[in-house]
């Protein structure tokens, strides 16, 4: 196409290929979650802070060049933004293995390799958010976003057991090469897309304006809309939760509860069947009870599950481990299909690359702080007592939502309403 848009459906070609990589990419990083805290426990022998600073860095990009790259990608074509990230993640990824293999692979590496993908993940993830509207039909969305989410699930399921395998018969680098494949797979896929997108084209007094005022523009929007900001707290208080326990997972199965490595991959994997089950009836309890209400609801039934992680023990003590993992994944996956969803349609087309930016600077910025959290508390508390002080405050998180204007609602609104059109600027009452 050229000069404007054209938007398809979840059968077309295009979207087919888009799906194709990201479900690949996606099944790397579901082997990467395991196999790269099996590195560092493994091969580098780190200790419990190591394992959670490592998902620590990957994230902490979002807190550096999160904002700024929201204003950057609604000023480009987001495909070019997403290829660039895609081949700087392959040599990144490929690295860690490489190393390994000419025995002079260190922690410091091992940590400059999980940042540089967080700054290319900061790109990709700002950019595929703004591209996926322009590759569906806003009638299209929701199931383009259950797709996508599906497949993440489904990594999640299959991704923990590959890890756990390739560890097993090759060693825990191996894990590492295949995600760097999966980079290159999801590149080719972008790149046989045929829709030729131009970049947004901002009036001319955008065009001049600072960066720091673009970024502004985001931010705003974002906390001035009293849905967007109270998803945005509870994302952050959560995060921090949820990431903690999950940044020392690993070391908890293979150091507190006592599991070889294979057990561990078939741990993880039956815990993200909640994913897929969560993907699956995201779209039939928005249709049934509401977007606004579905939404909430997962998230309140989700949250207890928390408490049965450090309930975990050998042998059957493993099913309480399971039933977390299940509870809690079906719950936020679901959720998060309904909310993205939302976001996509409600934000202004000129803003949203920024609006999605400052979310998920908030969002992921919460992740960094939950890792180096876990893996301090790890430390210096030990494993299971963070994971019952971090099951504590994934509970209190719901009041944040209990106590927002979204418990009232029965759907989210579809579009907010621009205000100020002067200066290029939106807001909502």
């Amino acid at each position: 196409m050229s000069g404007t848009t054209r938007q398809g459906s979840v059968t077309g070609r295009e979207f087919r290929l888009f799906w194709f990589g990201e479900t690949t990419s996606l099944l790397g990083n579901g082997i990467a979650v395991v196999a790269l805290p099996l590195v560092a426990v493994l091969t580098l022998h780190a200790s419990t802070f190591v394992v959670g600073l490592l998902t620590s860095v990957a994230h902490l990009p979002w807190l550096v060049l999160g904002l700024p790259a929201g204003a950057w990608v609604d000023r480009l074509a987001r495909r070019p933004v997403m290829l660039v990230a895609d081949a700087v993640s392959f040599v990144a990824f490929l690295s860690v293995p490489i190393a390994a293999w000419a025995d002079v692979l260190t922690i410091p590496h091992l940590l400059a390799a999980a940042f540089v993908c967080g700054c290319a993940s900061v790109f990709f993830t700002t950019a595929q958010r703004a591209f996926l509207p322009t590759l569906l039909s806003d009638k299209e969305l929701l199931a383009g976003n259950a797709r996508l989410q599906g497949s993440q699930s489904t990594a999640e399921v299959i991704g923990p057991g590959l890890a756990g395998m390739l560890v097993q018969f090759f060693g825990a680098v191996a894990g590492l090469a295949a995600n760097a494949l999966s980079f290159l797979v999801s590149w080719l896929c972008l790149r046989a897309i045929r829709i030729t997108e131009p970049p947004p084209p901002p009036p001319p007094e955008v065009r001049r304006r600072r960066l720091r005022t673009e970024v502004g523009d985001g931010l705003r929007f974002l906390f001035r809309d009293p849905v967007l900001r109270t998803l945005a707290a509870y994302s952050a208080v959560s995060n921090i939760a949820l990431t903690a326990m999950s940044s020392i997972e690993v070391a908890f199965l293979v150091r507190t509860v006592g599991t070889g490595e294979a057990v561990v991959g078939a741990v993880l994997t039956l815990c993200g069947l909640g994913g897929v089950l969560g993907a699956l009836l995201s779209h039939r309890l928005s249709r049934r009870y509401g977007s606004a209400r579905a939404a909430v609801g997962c998230l309140l039934v989700a949250a207890p599950f928390t408490l049965l992680f450090p309930l975990t023990s050998q042998g059957a003590g493993l099913a309480f481990f399971v039933g977390g993992g299940v509870g809690v994944g079906a719950g936020a996956v679901a959720a998060n299909i309904i909310t993205d969803t939302f976001r996509q349609r409600y934000c202004p087309p000129d803003l949203i690359g920024r609006i999605s930016a400052s979310a998920a600077v908030i969002s992921f910025g919460a992740i960094t702080v939950g890792g180096l959290l876990g893996g301090t508390l790890g430390e210096l508390c030990g494993v299971r007592e963070t994971l019952w002080m971090m099951a504590g405050l994934q509970v209190s998180a719901t009041a944040i939502l209990l106590r927002s204007p979204i418990r009232r609602m029965h759907d989210f609104p579809e579009s907010a309403v621009p205000l100020l059109a002067t200066k290029g600027e939106h807001a909502i009452p």
